[in-house]
């Protein structure tokens, strides 16, 4: 399976989202199992975030995770960019701690820049990492400009990993985020590597002549062969996010997929490179 370091910790290149997870108590048992089946195919990180049902996704994690040793997991958790400062984030990790149900997150993300200095965020992101609340810090929907900013900022260099938009219809950060983090040797960390089941987006990447003829060729799904690309170059990390246990585990089984070198001219033919400067899309 393919991996990818953040900080000093080597992970599987397939993770689990928690997005739209914990909103409609009729679906929870089919969510944890969503989850667990996921921990079961060889994933280690969830991704979860305050904001996602305003705490239910976190619950919702905590409950999946109960009889689960810690430090089989890496869970990773966001600030809301009101919550990222001096006086309010220690108490918002503080909840999010407790609605997950542990003493530390492995990685604690700033979701999206906001109106606090940058200088203060990582200021204090960075005195929450010496308390041993949080072990690494990173930031989520940074766009180039942004991340420049953080390196330029005191302690900014600590940041370990950014979180984007990254599928194969939505290449955006191609154009110049991902080139940036690559030179920085900054992981990235995809949330929609599928476009949110193919739902984002005005073209239909599940009727993809192309992808459809590889999927076929490897006898899997077409979101395997787009997590596949996804993850197809080191340092990248992808977050899919279902509430199906026979698509999480497909989805973390899409890890062992390699595409071969023909298959990665078809698809960069069929959805070239960005040449230009894209906005970036949040969640």
């Amino acid at each position: 399976m393919k991996t990818v370091t953040i900080g000093k910790t080597v992970l599987p290149a397939i993770g689990l989202g928690t997005w739209h997870m914990g909103d409609d108590p009729r679906r929870e048992k089919q969510e944890i199992a969503a989850i667990r089946a996921g921990l079961t195919a060889g994933a280690q990180l969830i991704d979860t975030a305050e904001m996602y049902g305003d705490g239910r996704a976190e619950r919702l994690v905590g409950k999946a995770l109960q009889g689960y040793a810690r430090e089989q997991v890496y869970l990773v958790d966001k600030v809301l960019p009101a919550n990222a400062n001096a006086v309010r984030m220690e108490a918002s990790l503080d909840q999010s701690l407790r609605n997950v149900g542990t003493d530390y997150f492995d990685l604690y993300l700033y979701h999206w820049r906001g109106s606090t200095p940058l200088e203060e965020t990582v200021s204090e992101l960075n005195r929450l990492q010496a308390t041993g609340k949080i072990r690494h810090w990173g930031v989520s929907n940074f766009d180039r400009t942004d991340l420049e900013e953080l390196w330029q900022t005191p302690g900014g260099d600590q940041c370990v990993v950014n979180q984007d938009l990254y599928n194969i219809g939505e290449r955006g950060i191609e154009y110049d985020v991902l080139p940036w983090q690559q030179a920085q040797k900054m992981p990235l960390m995809a949330y929609s590597p599928v476009a949110q089941g193919d739902t984002l987006g005005t073209q239909r990447l599940t009727n993809n002549r192309v992808l459809r003829a590889i999927a076929q060729a490897h006898q899997v799904s077409v979101f395997q062969v787009m997590l596949a690309w996804v993850i197809r170059q080191p340092g990248v990390i992808a977050i899919p996010q279902t509430s199906q246990p026979e698509h999480a585990q497909q989805n973390v089984q899409a890890g062992d997929l390699y595409l071969t070198e023909q298959e990665l001219i078809q698809l960069q033919q069929e959805f070239p490179t960005p040449t230009q400067k894209q906005p970036l899309a949040m969640i």
